[in-house]
């Protein structure tokens, strides 16, 4: 099937992903189509938002096979896109597209859940311009181009979207889990693992012209495996979590609760405003609590922004360096950071420079090392 099967107000059902296969070349179109596309493939769409989009669509037991080889942004060569409300994709297989899903809304209430997205040159699955009460769970996204799963409010406000109990692995460039602007999401119970370059496990970033972060901002009871990649502009690690404030300051309520991260790369936890706008944008209302920090290349947390954070019960052992590195905004003010750190206690273990959270690291010391050693971090082992 060489073009996109639109889809409204239908059931499809095949008979598993072994045996019903719809699977299609990439097509050069004469000119370029309405929404800028140059080329067209397989994939399901729902009606574009601007066309009323489609409802009560149901997509299940089936897979979709593309041979896109090159990204080219305006295409839209996707397994699934459009807008789909009230609907669900269930136990799909989307393979060598360009993103395995990647909706358009405005939309509402979509779940997709027992899919595997597979080899992608761009995203796994993104919401992106006003999706909300919609859910990503027990799904599986490995060897994505860009992000494994993601949520770009832009233009419009994404909220109440939840990712849950998903695997996402192996993405070569960026995040597995990203979350951009929005009000009111929850990424819980995923595993997420192996970022090659320029991403880390979990990541909440101001960028790409995203709605302000409102609401709150929920990151619980994931685990990130060997997280947080070395960002070539930079020339830093990123952290197995990633908070980025670059058009903007992120001052919703970020709670991250239960995490588990595991022989991170470089530093736990990064919180960043980019240089040329860190006196303007800040991270001020992050909230850490009941967290295992198990090994790291380098800190705990890298702080290099303006703002706070608060830690609770956070567990840390085979720290590479010392446990807050706080660059804060780059003042280096006799006041001390711009970055407060505030401990509510529990706060328990360390590395080769001692307990990782000290009390004189408190509330804002300096302690500025860009690039410490890097001490590679051992395999985990079960928690006493």
């Amino acid at each position: 099937m060489n073009r996109h099967i639109v889809v409204d107000d239908v059931t499809i059902v095949g008979a598993g992903s072994w045996y019903s296969i719809v699977k299609g070349h990439e097509v050069a179109l004469g000119s370029p189509a309405p929404d800028g596309s140059v080329h067209t493939g397989v994939g399901f769409y729902g009606k574009y938002a601007a066309e009323g989009g489609s409802r009560n669509v149901h997509l299940s037991n089936f897979a979709i096979e593309g041979d896109v080889r090159e990204r080219i942004d305006t295409d839209q060569v996707n397994g699934i896109g459009g807008a789909l409300s009230d609907s669900t994709i269930d136990d799909l297989y989307s393979r060598h597209t360009k993103g395995g899903i990647w909706l358009d809304g405005p939309l509402d209430n979509l779940t997709i859940a027992n899919t595997v997205i597979a080899d992608q040159i761009a995203d796994g699955i993104n919401f992106h311009d006003g999706v909300t009460n919609s859910k990503v769970v027990n799904s599986l996204i490995r060897n994505t181009a860009d992000d494994g799963l993601a949520m770009w409010s832009s233009p419009q406000e994404n909220a109440g979207n939840v990712f849950d109990h998903n695997t996402v692995m192996d993405p070569s460039l960026a995040n597995t889990i990203a979350i951009y602007g929005g009000r009111d999401n929850t990424v819980s119970n995923n595993v997420a693992a192996d970022p090659v370059r320029e991403g880390s496990g979990l990541h909440a970033g101001q960028r790409f012209g995203a709605t302000p972060f409102a609401g709150f901002l929920h990151f619980t009871d994931n685990t990130t495996i060997r997280a947080g990649s070395f960002e070539l502009n930079w020339r830093i690690g990123l952290g197995a979590i990633w908070l980025y404030a670059l058009d903007g300051s992120i001052d919703a309520d970020v709670r991250v609760s239960g995490d588990d991260f595991l022989q991170s790369t470089y530093n736990a936890i990064l919180i960043v405003s980019d240089f040329p706008v860190k006196d303007l944008y800040s991270i001020p209302d992050v909230h850490f609590s009941n967290i295992h920090v198990d090994g790291t290349g380098t800190s705990v947390l890298s702080a290099r922004s303006a703002g706070s954070a608060t830690f609770q019960n956070v567990q840390a052992r085979n720290v590479g360096a010392v446990g807050i590195n706080n660059c804060g905004s780059f003042h280096f003010t006799p006041a001390g950071s711009e970055f407060s750190v505030t401990d509510l206690g529990g706060n328990l273990g360390g590395g080769t420079t001692g307990p990782w959270l000290a009390p004189w690291e408190l509330p804002n010391t300096i302690t500025c090392d860009d690039r410490p050693p890097v001490v590679p971090p051992p395999p985990p082992s079960p928690w006493p």
